[in-house]
């Protein structure tokens, strides 16, 4: 039972969600052989204020 877990700023539309999930399930079916309804994706997504980088929070950029 592959688990993969995505972490993303925030700010995806719900389409754009749907065909990552989709492609990401497909790739690892294909590299794993493990059957498409055993592959979990979760997505997380965070609040531009809730990351940083370089030392910025990203609602400040």
């Amino acid at each position: 039972m592959p688990i993969v877990h995505i972490e993303l700023v925030a700010g995806r539309t719900l389409e754009q969600k749907i065909n990552l999930v989709k492609e990401v399930t497909e790739a690892v079916v294909k590299n794993t052989g493990a059957p498409s309804e055993r592959v979990h994706v979760i997505l997380n997504e965070m609040q531009p204020e809730n990351y940083a980088l370089n030392g910025e929070l990203l609602s400040q950029k």
